[in-house]
């Protein structure tokens, strides 16, 4: 009888991620009930947002439980269906959880184009990462042709779409990633303008060249020091896309505040935090958009592939926080 492996949260991490903090489990294969699909996952995305599923306290969705499978988008095919929208073969993706077989009523799933891009895209440049990007860039922090737009965290999932849009509609963008390869990546293969290599010791002079008329727009996805960098070098009237804090999401106290957060005030600037389920009823329009960049060859993505099955989840998940990925992390079950 076929069994289906799951990560289930056994407990709630305190600072990095360990492998006792999740439980792998063998468990029966369950069918689908009226209504329901049973997806066999193929690909696992892990995000950053993950580590702060795994935590307690006020936040845009419930925390995990302990015991439950672990949350996260993942994309695979329908393998049994009893509901009248999907059908056994369709590829489909959602937030199906890292596990190798998903029961879902299908809320929240939808089907993966295959002829348009492999099935794994679709966790990432055209899944909820592309989705991010193209709602914090043009919805939250309203970019337009001629902004400098930088963003930090610039050849992960989410950073290198931002960058390209960004080229795209017109704008100069100005990436902030960890490491020389990462740099001339993002200038070489996604278009980005200029690099800037926050390890090489002088971020403020590395940004302030690569700026020289200042920071219209910062896609934010690390917060900390890069943050605080930034935010002294914004423009008059300037927007900040908050999407992500991932220098702080292990830390086991919180770490001081922005030192220069006097030039939100002095600059007059606007700071939104924002997350992609915000924009919901825009998707369709943003699914259109990216899919025909990706067509016309405006868009490509960088994934980041690893083998090793649920097994894996812990050990890789835990590069995500250390910068040891190249491009947008995908788990392959």
């Amino acid at each position: 009888m076929t069994t289906n492996k799951t990560v289930r949260l056994a407990q709630r991490p305190k600072g990095p991620v360990k492998p006792e903090d999740f439980d792998i489990r063998e468990e029966d294969l369950a069918d689908p009930g009226e209504g329901e699909i049973r997806v066999r996952n193929a690909f696992v995305s892990l995000d950053p947002a993950m580590r702060g599923w795994m935590n307690e306290g006020k936040s845009y969705v419930p925390p995990v439980g302990i015991g439950d499978v672990m949350r996260g988008f993942a994309a695979g095919q329908v393998e049994a269906s009893r509901h009248p929208g999907f059908k056994e073969g369709d590829t489909v993706t959602g937030l199906l959880g890292v596990q190798n077989y998903a029961i879902s009523d299908g809320k929240g799933v939808s089907l993966a184009d295959t002829s348009l891009a492999p099935l794994q895209t679709w966790v990432g440049g055209l899944g909820m990462p592309g989705l991010t990007a193209y709602f914090g860039l043009l919805k939250v922090a309203e970019a337009k042709e001629g902004d400098t737009v930088v963003v930090s965290a610039a050849s992960g999932a989410v950073g290198q779409v931002v960058g390209q849009i960004a080229n795209i509609i017109g704008c100069r963008s100005v990436g902030i990633a960890g490491g020389p390869e990462k740099c001339d990546f993002i200038k070489s293969e996604f278009g980005f303008d200029a690099a800037v290599d926050y390890k090489a010791g002088n971020l403020f002079g590395d940004l302030k060249t690569a700026c020289p008329d200042g920071i219209d727009v910062d896609f934010e996805n690390v917060g900390g020091d890069i943050f605080d960098t930034v935010l002294a070098q914004m423009n008059p009237f300037g927007r900040i896309a908050v999407c992500g804090l991932i220098s702080m999401y292990n830390a086991t106290e919180l770490p001081p505040g922005p030192k220069n957060l006097r030039n939100v005030l002095v600059m007059r600037l606007r700071m939104q935090g924002f997350i992609v389920f915000d924009f919901i009823k825009h998707n369709q329009e943003a699914m259109t958009a990216l899919g025909g960049w990706y067509k016309d060859g405006k868009l490509k993505f960088k994934e980041d592939i690893r083998d090793g099955g649920v097994e894996a989840f812990p050990a890789v998940l835990s590069e995500l926080y250390t910068g040891g990925n190249f491009g947008k992390l995908i788990l392959k079950l």
